[in-house]
């Protein structure tokens, strides 16, 4: 197990899931809360909002992945809490919605921020 405050936690469909999974990010703490949430087709919003939540408030988890197709059941809730440091909340493309430049917010951000690769200052 891993120290206090250092998990990554992912919400999104089986498939994204698994992968994190296997890229070694699974744990399961002393009150065997995984840091994982499996959505699929028929996971209702108001479950994936609770199991954000409950992620938002461990004090084990510092970062937050979910999908983009996942996020936008519970966008509000997300945009809510988005300025919080710890957990860090960001959201990762899935098998279903691939990477847009357009509407990624990290993206977007720094773009505005130090402007595009073309720029000349």
């Amino acid at each position: 197990m891993h120290s206090k405050g250092h998990l990554i936690a992912v919400i999104a469909d089986e498939d994204t899931c698994v992968g994190f999974l296997l890229g070694g990010i699974g744990e399961m703490n002393s009150k065997h809360e995984v840091n994982f949430f499996v959505v699929d087709q028929q996971t209702e919003d108001t479950v994936i909002h609770e199991r954000f939540m409950s992620f938002f408030k461990r004090k084990d988890i510092d970062l937050i992945l979910i999908t983009y197709d996942v996020v936008d059941k519970i966008r509000d809730t997300v945009d809510k809490y988005r300025t919080n440091l710890i957990p860090a909340i960001l959201e990762i493309p899935s098998k279903t919605r691939e990477f847009d430049p357009n509407t990624d917010i990290v993206y977007q951000t720094a773009i505005k921020n130090v402007g595009t690769e073309g720029d000349k200052n």
